[in-house]
């Protein structure tokens, strides 16, 4: 798995920080990682974007921005009220071939949700992902309305021939209510993929080497990782 697409189904669902998990789990088994953020909206230049912080978290990763935006909307939208040339799906592709080249694992973190428009084409990530061939990780958030979320994410991929690798839980709260509990059984069977991890609440706060130290326990052997869905879903079996 040379380049691996992740996307969410949403915005502020934790993308970022599963993408520095999977960074750091990659770099435990001594791979070399890229991370490569096609657009990034709602920040000025200078300011640290999502490459940057997954970069801070996970350690020795090779960060990069195609385009960069300074209001928070869609990247279409950002760009078109900037004045801005958009960012398309073939340069988000050809941008990753390049740094799978060198490196051993590039992840493309997408912003907000999967058909989150590029340009004025309507490209989204999906596109990028079907030029690329690359699977998708879907990150979703653990309460209620996930499911329906996460089933027209994981569909709107296989109507473009994309491969669902997964769902990784974004933000899995301390204390997780029953909606919570039971989506760890129902996510599975929505998506048509795989539970592959949930990351835990506030792992962004982390310090770096503890986020590094922890980031294995949090995904799965798919991911480089040691989580277990099955021993993971027993410890909050719902009554």
């Amino acid at each position: 798995m040379g380049i691996l697409i992740v996307t969410g189904t949403g915005t502020e669902i934790g993308k970022t920080v599963v993408t520095a998990a999977l960074a750091a789990a990659a770099l435990a088994r001594g791979r070399t990682v890229a991370v490569l953020k096609p657009a990034q909206t709602g920040l000025e230049p200078g300011e640290p974007g999502d490459a940057a912080e997954a970069a801070r978290l996970a350690g020795p990763v090779t960060p990069v921005e195609l385009a960069r935006f300074p209001e928070p909307l869609a990247p279409a939208t950002a760009a078109r009220r900037a004045g801005m040339t958009p960012v398309r799906p073939d340069e988000v592709a050809v941008a990753a071939e390049k740094l799978a080249a060198e490196h051993d694992l590039v992840l493309v973190e997408g912003a907000g949700g999967l058909l989150v428009r590029f340009d004025e084409h309507g490209g989204t990530l999906a596109d990028a992902a079907r030029l690329l061939g690359a699977p998708v990780l879907v990150v979703a958030p653990a309460g209620l309305g996930t499911l329906n979320a996460t089933a027209l994410t994981t569909e709107a991929l296989r109507a473009r021939d994309v491969r669902p690798l997964g769902v990784v839980i974004g933000s899995w709260p301390a204390a997780p209510d029953l909606a919570a509990r039971c989506n760890l059984a129902d996510l599975p069977d929505m998506a048509g993929a795989p539970l592959l991890g949930a990351v835990p609440a506030g792992a962004g706060a982390l310090p770096p080497e503890r986020f590094r130290a922890e980031a294995v326990r949090w995904l799965a052997p798919e991911l480089a990782g040691e989580w277990d869905a099955t021993a993971f879903g027993a410890g909050f079996a719902a009554p």
